[in-house]
């Protein structure tokens, strides 16, 4: 199991309601890792009914009671978690055709929960008619998408989620679906690596705050092979806790990487933080920000520039020591 950091800023003194997949509960491991990691800010989560029309009554109270600062959903409950309209939202592999999944994949009959549920039901059964439930209710999905919506909702979809695929459907609605490197379930690096970079741009957005800018080039993390450079991922995960972070690639036309071959290397590479963090350009001098990480010099640019492979910073875990005694740590 990955180790999950605590992060006291992030969300510190907010309120953020999770509401889970079918058949789980508010006892599942994503509700312990949103507790242990968002340490200071307040979890909200309930055991979610199983008629879907109890379970949308249920959360627009909950809504109502504790007006959450932002809430995210998982498969089934990010299905709901986007019709909580007025909230910023990150529905992770939301179920939005949950009634076809369920006979597609045999979740109709006997049924178990997966964790704990409060009213000490173990056991359930899915009929037709609760099936027709389901199907009634994802009609309601995207009935309320305004402009306002659209910038408010992030959807994130694991590459090697074989149970749901609604990636296009999301993205017919809201433009920002960032893919991630996981199943259908999260896991302590899919949540650490994709959900908490995210909600960590929430935050940020919410505060106004503007953190320090680090530009990265291209060629300082990917070497002659196409392969990511030593500790160049461990480096950037460690960087966009404190900074934001952009990968620039070269527009030369003699670059040997275009621009979207570029992309879908660093989102293979870092993840879904690499979403919409690119930038394409031939004068990296007229960036503005605080550092350039670059293997080639750019005494034009008006911030620090680290010039990786040389003097004090021969390889990238030379570059987190020196960010970690800039800050202090």
């Amino acid at each position: 199991m990955e180790y999950i950091k605590q992060f006291p800023d992030v969300m510190a003194g907010k309120k953020v309601m999770y509401v889970h997949g079918f058949a789980s509960s508010a006892q599942s491991g994503t509700v312990r890792r949103l507790r242990q990691v968002l340490c200071n800010a307040e979890i909200i989560a309930e055991d979610i009914p199983l008629h879907p029309q109890e379970a949308i009554d249920l959360l627009h109270r909950l809504c109502d009671e504790h007006h959450p600062d932002l809430i995210i959903g998982t498969s089934m409950g990010g299905m709901y978690t986007e019709m909580l309209y007025g909230y910023d939202r990150i529905v992770i592999n939301p179920a939005f055709q949950i009634g076809d999944t369920m006979v597609a994949h045999g979740l109709t009959g006997a049924q178990s929960f997966q964790n704990p549920r409060q009213d000490g039901v173990q056991d359930f059964i899915v009929t037709k008619a609760m099936v027709k439930e389901y199907r009634e209710i994802t009609t309601h999905c995207f009935s309320g998408v305004t402009e306002e919506e659209r910038r408010r909702v992030w959807g994130l979809f694991g590459d090697n989620d074989t149970l749901v695929d609604t990636f296009d459907l999301f993205r017919q609605h809201y433009p920002t679906a960032i893919p991630f490197h996981g199943e259908h379930r999260m896991d302590d690096r899919s949540y650490m690596h994709a959900v908490m970079p995210i909600v960590r741009w929430i935050d940020d957005r919410q505060e106004h705050r503007e953190r320090p800018v680090i530009f990265i080039s291209y060629d300082s993390v990917a070497d002659q092979r196409g392969m990511p450079r030593s500790s160049s991922q461990k480096a950037f995960r460690h960087l966009i806790e404190t900074y934001q972070v952009y990968f620039v690639v070269d527009a030369d036309y003699n670059s040997r990487q275009t621009m979207p071959e570029a992309q879908q290397w660093l989102w293979q590479a870092f993840d879904a933080p690499a979403y919409n963090h690119v930038i394409c350009t031939c004068q990296p001098h007229l960036l503005y920000g605080d550092f350039l990480i670059s293997t080639v010099p750019c005494d034009e640019f008006l911030g620090t520039v680290i010039l990786l492979g040389t003097g004090d910073f021969k390889s990238w875990e030379d570059i987190i020591v020196y960010f970690d005694r800039l800050m202090g740590m």
